[in-house]
């Protein structure tokens, strides 16, 4: 059974405001089913797979630009994206490859996106940051700090106006929420009642600085408190928990009643970027972290210990899922580079 992270946001007390509540610590729910926790085992370790692949294939030189990977905080995106559907919008930052996946695009087009080919999603103009599927409903990871908070906001907006009954999830970093368009996003989409969930992935660190040292505010659940908005904080090292709290803010959104906070205490493995050694932490730190809280080796427990599947039958799903990597890879650098006149597309719509 998953634990609750030790991370450095203490748990919530003395809540205040509207239906404020903290899930810290919640473990696997009764009501999530095995076929549930197989898919959600599958679509985590798909996103661990590609992203160690892609650290690789940064390594080697085949990926270039900056490489920001998603490793221990699968669970975030996979248990929020099974509680929503094909009326819903997704945006992310540039720690995006998890979020394409658990959205449904095709390994082989993030992959050739990443090594800047003409077969990727952005046509190898958008690189690791910046790519998106309309299909989907993917809009995008985002370079800039905090620049896809406006957008979700706008994505929330266009389906309040247009009466779709989708709701936008805007995943956003602990690094961002003190960014001052965090804040009058929060302002416009409790003052329209708009139907987007802000999902803070608190991973406990701002590139190299600890959330403790760069947030006042200590519980980032409550950073929508000002405005009426109502938050929930969450064990986002477990799929089950995760899920749970993902379907009770999609409710609340679709209900009319406004926007939602959900923090994630989740944690990276991997340095802010590919480039970053990440020396602002101890090795004892991370080993507790993957010994003790991985989302994955916690699931696998919970799938072998329930009957649903034994050792060797997710042996299996792993050799699946690192032969769809592996045919990613291939495919990506099977593709050519984009052709020079790829410049001058894409760049102005006429409506």
């Amino acid at each position: 059974m998953a634990k609750a992270p030790q991370n450095a946001v203490p748990s919530a007390k003395g809540k205040r405001g509207r239906n404020k509540s903290s899930s810290r610590g919640r473990s696997t729910k009764p009501d999530t089913n095995e076929e549930q926790l197989i898919e959600y085992y599958r679509d985590m370790l798909l996103i661990r797979r590609f992203e160690e692949r892609a650290g690789q294939m940064y390594g080697m030189g085949l990926i270039g630009g900056f490489c920001h990977l998603y490793i221990g905080q699968e669970a975030v995106v996979v248990g929020m994206q099974a509680a929503i559907d094909e009326r819903d919008a997704v945006v992310t930052s540039y720690r995006d490859h998890g979020h394409m996946l658990a959205c449904g695009m095709e390994p082989k087009g993030v992959m050739a996106e990443l090594t800047g080919r003409r077969g990727g999603y952005s046509k190898g103009k958008g690189g690791s940051m910046h790519m998106f599927s309309k299909e989907k409903n993917f809009y995008g990871g985002h370079g800039i700090v905090g620049a896809q908070v406006p957008i979700g906001t706008g994505l929330a907006f266009a389906a309040k106006y247009k009466n779709t009954g989708g709701v936008s999830l805007t995943y956003l970093g602990d690094g961002a929420v003190n960014q001052g368009q965090v804040s009058e996003a929060f302002n416009m989409a409790e003052l329209w009642s708009l139907p987007v969930i802000y999902v803070i992935e608190n991973n406990r660190y701002g590139m190299g600085t600890s959330v403790a040292r760069a947030s006042a505010a200590k519980e980032l659940y409550r950073m929508g408190e000002p405005y009426g908005m109502p938050g929930e904080q969450v064990d986002g090292m477990d799929v089950a928990a995760v899920h749970a709290a993902a379907k009770k803010a999609v409710r609340y959104c679709r209900g009319g009643n406004g926007p939602f906070v959900l923090e994630m205490l989740t944690y990276r493995y991997r340095g802010h970027s590919m480039s970053d050694p990440a020396r602002y932490r101890t090795k004892e730190e991370v080993s507790d972290m993957r010994d003790n809280h991985d989302p994955i080796a916690n699931l696998s427990k919970v799938i072998v210990e329930s009957g649903a599947k034994t050792e060797a039958d997710l042996k299996e799903i792993d050799k699946e899922v690192r032969a769809i990597v592996v045919a990613a890879v291939e495919f990506a650098q099977e593709s050519s580079e984009p052709d020079p006149s790829e410049l001058y597309t894409d760049v102005l719509v006429e409506v």
